[in-house]
């Protein structure tokens, strides 16, 4: 993380553009990032104190019965590669992980959960964030599950949160201020831009396709 400037991170979020050729957003490495030092953290605990594995049964879904051979940063990259979820996806994704994680105090993540959580929470993060999705069945292909594996894992997720899942956009922002705090003390840069971007790219979609209908009916 250190050999990433905050200007960089700035122009990277200012001109990010939403088509099939764009590079892998800078957010993904800092989440990845947060998630892994996260993941660090927990296991340490885990080897000291027994008492810090889960004992809820329902949150034990996301755990896989053997550890996926994939980094935290290479698995996002995936995910984006194939999905091209822009950066606002993993922001608000990593504002379910948390809500989640205060939700269930008893919850770690872990090697063994972590990969099914990100898949997860990303695909409901896009299907709230995006106008356009991949089914569920493509989202499994992409996060290497079943297609019923999926299914269950958003279902009990939806349920488990208690269908919680509006971001505001001063909720958005503070998050976005936790993501920049990571990268950079001082300096920063404003992932809220891509929020921005993504509402403008939509309400420009939807007027172009309003003329195309116009068009359409003229002819």
């Amino acid at each position: 993380m250190a050999n990433i400037s905050p200007r960089k991170l700035r122009d990277d979020v200012y001109c990010y553009s939403y088509q099939q050729d764009s590079s892998i957003p800078l957010v993904i490495s800092v989440l990845a990032s947060l998630i892994e030092r996260n993941l660090a953290r927990n296991e340490r605990i885990a080897k000291n104190c027994t008492w810090a594995l889960s004992k809820n049964v329902r949150t034990r879904v996301f755990d896989c019965h053997e550890t996926p051979d994939m980094t935290i940063q290479s698995y996002l990259e995936r995910i984006f590669r194939y999905t091209r979820a822009g950066p606002s996806v993993y922001v608000v994704a990593y504002v379910y992980i948390d809500r989640f994680c205060q939700l269930y105090p008893e919850f770690r993540i872990s090697p063994r959960n972590v990969h099914r959580l990100l898949i997860t929470t990303i695909m409901v993060a896009s299907k709230y964030v995006e106008d356009m999705n991949y089914r569920n069945s493509y989202f499994a292909r992409v996060g290497g599950l079943a297609t019923n594996e999926m299914n269950k894992l958003e279902m009990e997720f939806l349920f488990m949160m208690g269908f919680k899942f509006h971001v505001n956009v001063s909720v958005f922002e503070s998050y976005c201020c936790h993501l920049e705090r990571e990268v950079s003390i001082g300096g920063g840069y404003e992932i809220e831009r891509t929020l921005r971007c993504a509402e403008e790219i939509k309400s420009k979609q939807i007027e172009e396709r309003s003329c195309s209908q116009i068009t359409r009916v003229l002819l």
